[in-house]
């Protein structure tokens, strides 16, 4: 059974510090795709000055990608002294995941008349090599008014096949959630706010330690996880939510 994931990485509390760690997750779960042999596309990107991102969304495609991937949702906390810290206190940031199972078209269907297509100009590092094209695409869905951007293909029909592809997969989130309306919105109920008293996990670096709240588990090899290697909590969830 296809299992692909859309996984969306956001900036929350911290300012250049968060954008940093949504640069080390985004990282992090390449790594890890890397490592199930799972080819990992890049849908939409907002890069900072710092080397950093306000956003990342991006696709995994494996077979069991979201079975493996579907307990990272919601908002993960980082402890550490930024680069910019001259003073080498720690700081505190926040970084919002949702990660949603890829929908088909035979799931959702989606009324082209419901649609508003923009083209826009390229632009930024995603655009690098079309950025005197308008090869960026904006799709607005009007009865929702959901938006989905991209542009990190050359041309407009490979950015509008990827942007109708996290569309629908939004959609299907949507819906999913409506089913079980005690949850509320599952898409957003993984992203929340992105406060810090929101927290599923916490990635403390001076001590080297990640800690799943959820589950009250920590692990003392940090630096392994955040270069992708999740398997030690992804089979701490196994059994937990058999």
């Amino acid at each position: 059974m296809k299992q692909n994931v859309i996984v969306e990485i956001r900036a929350g509390a911290g300012g250049d510090e968060a954008a940093l760690f949504v640069a080390d997750l985004f990282r992090m779960y390449s790594r890890f795709a890397e490592k199930q042999n799972w080819p990992t596309i890049l849908i939409e990107s907002h890069p900072t000055g710092l080397n950093g991102f306000r956003e990342v969304i991006f696709e995994i495609k494996g077979t069991d990608a979201f079975d493996k991937l579907k307990y990272e949702g919601g908002v993960h906390r980082v402890q550490r002294i930024p680069t910019t810290e001259k003073s080498g206190r720690v700081h505190t940031s926040t970084v919002s995941v949702a990660i949603m199972q890829e929908a088909t078209e035979t799931e959702i269907k989606i009324n082209p008349n419901d649609l508003r297509i923009d083209v826009l100009r390229a632009s930024g590092p995603g655009g690098q090599y079309v950025n005197k094209r308008e090869s960026a695409v904006r799709i607005t869905h009007l009865p929702t008014k959901l938006m989905v951007t991209c542009q990190e293909e050359r041309t407009q029909q490979q950015n509008k096949e990827r942007a109708m592809k996290v569309l629908r997969t939004r959609l299907l989130a949507e819906k999913r959630a409506k089913e079980m309306a005690e949850r509320g919105a599952e898409r957003r109920e993984q992203i929340g706010a992105a406060m810090r008293s929101e927290k599923i996990r916490t990635y403390n670096f001076p001590q080297n330690r990640l800690t799943d709240h959820r589950i009250k588990k920590s692990w003392h090899n940090l630096d392994k996880i955040i270069d992708g290697d999740l398997r030690p909590i992804i089979k701490a969830f196994s059994k937990v939510k058999k």
